[in-house]
């Protein structure tokens, strides 16, 4: 059992370092994918932090608590409602999305929203007061303000943005349930992982382990410092 376990790690590592266009196809799209609903999700999230960290009003404390609750939504239940929105009967079902790569890009958007949102805020609260009310007395607009307010949180912004790549890369639940694992077009490493391991082939499934782990240690490694240097 362990010379098996040994002979699969080491095949593993070959198909690695040989650069095995199965892997580099997989891994690359992986990148891509879980790249853009980053992106995507920065450009909804920033803007909805800013309104909520600049304004006072009634309920902010709920919204924030929404927010912060919506941090440990099961991807497996984000996954089964957008399913129903992008299936051929739902209400987004013109739009074929169910089963290509924007889907994903979409759901994996919308998973790691609470952490944009959560962290960003949290970094953007965390600026002292007296800069957005010096920005308002030297007579900037409220978006300047923001900006402003902006610039001052970058660090705890792109603490936000690491931790929301490395969930998106690392989910199971909403890739596999909206991509459908199809080769050559959807088929990440998580759902690629979770595929080959049931099919036997545990090289190719170590081998985009190690890769996935790599990411995620890297990833969490920066977000560590940029905590130490926030604090």
């Amino acid at each position: 059992m362990a010379t098996d376990i040994l002979q699969g790690l080491l095949k593993a590592l070959e198909l690695i370092i040989s650069g095995n266009p199965t892997v580099l196809d997989i891994t690359s799209r992986s990148l891509y994918i879980s790249g853009s609903a980053t992106i995507l999700a920065v450009l909804w999230s920033l803007p909805i932090s800013i309104l909520i960290g600049l304004r006072n009003f009634r309920g902010k404390k709920a919204v924030k608590g929404i927010f912060n609750a919506l941090l440990g939504i099961p991807t497996v239940g984000l996954g089964l409602i957008l399913y129903l929105l992008f299936s051929r009967s739902g209400p987004l079902g013109v739009f074929h999305l169910l089963y290509t790569p924007s889907a994903i890009i979409i759901g994996q958007a919308v998973l790691v929203t609470p952490i944009l949102v959560s962290f960003s805020l949290n970094a953007i609260e965390a600026v002292d007061p007296e800069i957005r009310d010096l920005a308002r007395t030297l007579g900037a607009s409220e978006s300047q303000v923001g900006l402003t307010v902006l610039k001052e949180a970058v660090p705890g912004v792109l603490l936000a943005v690491i931790a929301s790549f490395n969930r998106a890369i690392a989910e199971l639940g909403v890739a596999l349930m909206l991509g459908g694992n199809i080769a050559g077009l959807t088929r990440v490493l998580t759902t690629t992982i979770a595929l080959e391991t049931t099919r036997g082939n545990f090289e190719l499934g170590i081998a985009l382990t190690i890769i996935l782990l790599a990411i995620v240690f890297t990833l969490n490694f920066l977000v560590n410092m940029l905590r130490e240097k926030i604090t």
